[in-house]
């Protein structure tokens, strides 16, 4: 028993959760190559092959790398998960700016009821990026030789956007039931599933441009080193935190006295996670999406195409300045300075050295002092691909791997389901996944 995957599969709960989880994400896997149906596979396949097309495209590489493959296949998973995070990153603002929504978010049931109205927001957005992928599949049309399409454009557009919008919300329900039933998180768990699916694919590539002389055998060496310190300085990252000592003083409470406690608030150097990332980049590639696939008869459209590039200055600035803005913001949503002071007044509390009328002050100070790091931190982290990209000219395949939210997703939530698996088998009596400290996860 001193080995703990061999602990993993010997308690009966864990491993049921292991492998309910294996057989759903196999599920996504699966679904991620069946086409929509109408598409010629053949000629799908040879114009990605060819690179005329999504194989030179960043935005089209950036959603395809996300979905696992799903994109450029045509798959009915092709817009993955990303439509839910978007329409949770839109609820989350509409909580903030309605006061009224919030009420209700806070009432008895409400939360089903915000959470219910999110998905119904999923299936508009679902609605919406499926038909721009209708007319994306127009602008392939145009430029092969042999017929895309093996039915009218109109039944295809209506096949696929019913097929794509169910896939995306049979993707919700597989994560939810991998939340319930299964280990870690599921939504996290999709997006990290089809993340690692491009591994094999990108080091192939890697090593076979490699061997042709198409990339120099130092910069890949070079690359390779800053991959293995990143992850290093990301775990470190998601591991550090800040712990505010709280004191309690005695209490009575009926009969029985309470003795003084000395406990402390961990606040984590980035209390957000990879939220702030998904968030900045789901923001940016919604409306590059519609205008990479409706765009090509709009000039408007084609122009904020061209200034959005991903590689240029543009699109990175406002990348960086989005991290920091909702690092700061999902911060104050999460952790909110004014409810932690109100919840350690009314318990008795107090933080030595802080007057007590003063600790919502002092929590907010400390808050940003580590937030504003924490935020560029994460803002460096995400434009690693691109400047790995113009540095080393690093296929975008091979550059999304060595920074980024690829990066980011891959370390938090392997933390995170680490983490559980180890709450679950010291629960039942079992040494945990590592023999000295203990594993801070963070939920996506």
């Amino acid at each position: 028993m001193a080995n703990p995957i061999v602990g993993m599969f010997r308690i009966k709960e864990l491993r049921e959760r292991i492998l309910f989880t294996f057989g759903m994400l196999l599920v996504f896997r699966i679904g991620a190559v069946f086409p929509i149906p109408g598409i010629n596979v053949t000629v799908l396949k040879n114009y990605f092959d060819m690179g005329s097309s999504g194989g030179g495209n960043p935005i089209i590489n950036y959603l395809d790398f996300f979905a696992g493959g799903a994109f450029s296949n045509f798959s009915v998973f092709m817009l993955g998960i990303m439509p839910y995070i978007s329409m949770s990153i839109i609820m989350q603002l509409l909580l903030i700016v309605f006061p009224n929504l919030k009420k209700i978010s806070q009432e008895e049931g409400g939360r089903k009821r915000i959470q219910k109205w999110q998905r119904y927001g999923t299936v508009v957005v679902c609605l919406v990026q499926s038909f721009a992928v209708t007319q994306y599949a127009q602008v392939i049309a145009r430029s092969t030789a042999e017929p895309l399409l093996n039915i009218s454009m109109t039944s295809f557009t209506l096949i696929a956007m019913l097929t794509v919008t169910t896939g995306t919300m049979f993707l919700m329900w597989i994560g939810e039931q991998i939340t319930k039933r299964g280990v870690g998180n599921g939504i996290s768990l999709l997006i990290f599933a089809g993340i690692v699916a491009r591994l094999p694919t990108a080091v192939i590539q890697l090593f076979t441009l490699m061997r042709n002389g198409d990339i120099n055998p130092v910069f890949v060496f070079i690359v390779i080193v800053m991959f293995v310190a990143i992850v290093a300085l990301v775990v470190f990252e998601q591991q550090g935190q800040r712990k505010i000592p709280v004191n309690y003083a005695k209490r009575v409470v009926g009969r029985k006295m309470y003795g003084a406690q000395n406990i402390y608030i961990p606040f984590k150097i980035n209390p957000s996670g990879v939220i702030p990332v998904i968030f900045a980049s789901s923001i940016l590639m919604f409306p590059l999406q519609i205008a990479q696939t409706v765009g090509g008869n709009v000039p408007w459209l084609q122009s904020v195409q061209r200034a959005m590039d991903p590689l240029g200055v543009l699109y990175n600035i406002l990348y960086v300045v989005l991290i920091v803005f909702f690092a700061y913001f999902y911060t104050q949503v999460t952790l909110n300075p004014i409810e932690i002071a109100k919840q350690i007044r009314e318990n008795g509390g107090s933080i030595p050295g802080i007057r007590t009328d003063r600790i919502e002050e002092y929590l907010t100070k400390v808050l940003n002092r580590i937030v504003l790091p924490g935020s560029l931190y994460l803002a460096l982290i995400a434009v690693i691909p691109t400047l790995i990209q113009l540095a080393f000219r690093i296929p975008s395949s091979i550059a999304f791997l060595m920074g980024g939210t690829s990066l980011l997703i891959m370390v938090g939530v392997g933390l995170d389901t680490m983490k559980q698996v180890e709450g679950l088998l010291k629960m039942h009596h079992h040494e945990g996944l590592v023999k000295r400290g203990k594993l801070r996860g963070r939920n996506l």
